[in-house]
Order: C-alpha cells, then structure tokens, then sequence
C-alpha cells in the first residue's frame, strides 16, 4: 500500500484498517457515537492552524479531518446505508442546487440570487429530506418536532445559545435593542449571588448557565460572536500568562516558585506591555 493523492487510496486504507480479520483491532472496534468526538477535535485542530498561519499544519490537520469523513463512510457502507461516493455526490447536488446563478441555465446565471430564492432552495431541501425519511419509515422530523429542534445539540454550548437566539429572533421572540440585556445580566448576577448563598450545587449551575445564555444574547445585539470573542480572550490570557513565567524563569525564578503578589505585579507589567 502506497501514498496517492488520490481519494481512493484513503478509502482503502480505511476499509482496511477496518476489515475484520486483518485490520487494525482499534478500528474494527469502533463505530459512530466513538468517533464522533474525534471529528469534533480534528475539526477545531484545522480551525487552530488557520488562526496561527500555519499552513504546513493546516494540510495535515485537514487531510486529518478528511480521514474522519472516510471513517464515516465506511461505517455506513458497512452498515449497508451508503458510501463515500455518495457522500460526495450529496454534498455535489446540494452546491449546485444552491447556486443556480453559477451553475443554472443562462437565464438563471444572468438573474443572478434572487431575494427569497436561498430560503426557497432550503425549504425544497428540507421538503425533500422530510420525504426521504418517511420512505424509510422514520419520523419525518429528524430533530424533533419544535421549532428550535433543529439546532444541533453537539454544537459548543455558547455557539448553540447564539444559534437558539437567532431562530427565536426570527420568529420575533427577541430584545429589541441591547440596553435592557444589561439589566437581565445584572438580574442574572444577583440570582446567582442568592443561589451561592444556599451551597446547593444544582441551582448554581442553573443560575450560572442562565448568566451565560443572557451575556450570548447581549453579544448577538452587538454584533459579536461569543464564541470567537471568548476565544480572542483565552488567547490574551494565555499570551499574557506566558509572559509572567518568561519573567520569572529570566529571574531565575519558577511559576511553582513564585507568591501570588508576584504573579500579579508581572501580570500587570504584561497588560502594559501589550
């Protein structure tokens, strides 16, 4: 077995990691639901490369994302349900349905994206998905049945809280503007404060994810993505964090070594320096 850079030689070497007498005894044992989190990391290992440049990294780490989409495939060809091809093929139907102002006739090139037109092509997929798994004696609605059903749950938690907040909003279930969200914080807040007041775990938690839903929403109004701005300030605190134990190992000095008084001093010396 040899290196390609063609597409089918992945295939093979995933249908062989995973044939039963002769392939890779962690593969063969793994399935959906075990994967999953894999898929999950790989895709957030590809995002971590865009976000440094590094584009050696980003080969790699897409090639590894694109070895989780052929393990998926497999299982499912396994399964009898379907395989890569028609995966690709899905995926190839669904662009091309989405963008007839690219790849229509010449009326539709020449018309260009007509308003309503991407809500129309959506509608017509999710009409055409809903039909298919009536014909294979599903439940017609693969998310549930309520009208936020369909946001994923896999989602990270503050990603989903935005995505829950727009499908309301649309419906027009919504603040009208960002001001009073400050006053649902700062009510949130004082929950909170009475439920750490009893020491019962659970409220807590429920206090506090309420907290987090309501500073979502104040960042949706904002036209900010908590996700990506709690990202930018997991980023600062790292950068600013590797400063204080640059200073302290130039100090002949260690993190484990140094009082809480000095930590913070250096602390501030690297809020001033960036």
């Amino acid at each position: 077995m040899k290196p390609s850079k063609d597409i089918s030689r992945l295939i093979e070497i995933m249908a062989a990691l995973r044939a039963p007498k002769t392939g890779c005894p962690w593969d063969i044992e793994q399935n959906f639901s075990t994967i999953a989190p894999y898929t999950i990391e790989e895709a957030y290992e590809v995002a971590d490369a865009i976000a440094r440049g590094d584009l050696d990294d980003l080969r790699e780490e897409l090639g590894d994302l694109l070895l989780q989409v052929v393990y998926h495939a497999q299982m499912a060809e396994e399964a009898g349900e379907f395989a890569f091809g028609d995966v690709v093929e899905a995926i190839t139907t669904k662009m091309i349905r989405r963008h007839p102002h690219v790849f229509g006739d010449e009326e539709a090139r020449s018309a260009g994206m007509a308003k309503g037109m991407w809500e129309k092509i959506k509608s017509a997929e999710k009409a055409d998905k809903r039909n298919a798994r009536i014909a294979r004696g599903l439940d017609p609605e693969d998310h549930g049945k309520g009208y936020l059903d369909g946001v994923p749950v896999a989602l990270p938690a503050l990603t989903r809280a935005l995505k829950l907040q727009e499908k309301a909003a649309r419906v027009g279930f919504d603040w009208s503007e960002a001001a009073p969200i400050l006053d649902k914080i700062e009510e949130e807040i004082g929950e909170l404060r009475e439920a750490l007041a009893t020491g019962d775990a659970a409220p807590i938690k429920d206090e506090f994810g309420d907290m987090l839903f309501a500073v979502v929403n104040l960042g949706r109004h904002l036209k900010l993505d908590a996700e990506a701005a709690l990202s930018g300030t997991n980023e600062k605190f790292r950068s600013r964090f590797h400063y204080v134990e640059q200073a302290l190992e130039a100090a002949g000095s260690t993190l484990e070594r140094a009082t809480l008084d000095e930590m913070e001093a250096l602390w501030q010396q690297a809020k001033s320096a960036k």
